[in-house]
């Protein structure tokens, strides 16, 4: 596999939801179980990345912004027999360099082993930012469960 056979493409039209779906509520650990549904409506309001090999959607970045300020990227992904070429770098230099993204004030998102890719493109841990002290959350990791019985 070369660099130029893979291409990153912000047409929603292309996106393989199936295989998207497939890899979230299958095999990732942050959205397991995610439903279909809730997934086509967080790609309908997100700014999203496929990477291609030909018509085969190998990879996927969502970017949830308002395109002024802020951009939370989450839901980022290599299928697992094309990792380690190099796509999950270029997946993550396309998004922040992307010129609708261009001039934002905040990127954040969650990671639990990718620490190490995303510290190449700027991104800080959360202790190592003052933006620390401000932040809140709140997490439900079973409101998908839940809401299914």
């Amino acid at each position: 596999m070369n660099e130029n056979e893979f291409e990153i493409s912000t047409d929603k039209k292309r996106l393989d939801v199936a295989m998207i779906h497939r890899f979230l509520a299958d095999e990732s650990y942050w959205a397991k179980g995610v439903p279909l549904a809730v997934l086509k409506r967080a790609i309908k309001n997100s700014f999203c990345f496929g990477v291609y090999q030909g018509d085969r959607q190998v990879g996927f970045a969502r970017v949830i912004t308002d395109y002024a300020t802020t951009a939370y990227v989450g839901d980022v992904f290599i299928l697992e027999p094309f990792r380690g070429k190099g796509l999950g770098k270029r997946l993550i230099k396309t998004v922040v360099d992307h010129p609708k993204l261009d001039g934002l004030r905040l990127w954040f998102l969650g990671t639990k082993d990718a620490h190490g890719l995303y510290r190449k493109y700027g991104f800080k841990n959360v202790t190592e930012s003052p933006i620390m002290e401000r932040l809140m959350t709140i997490l439900d990791p079973d409101v998908w469960t839940r809401k299914q019985k």
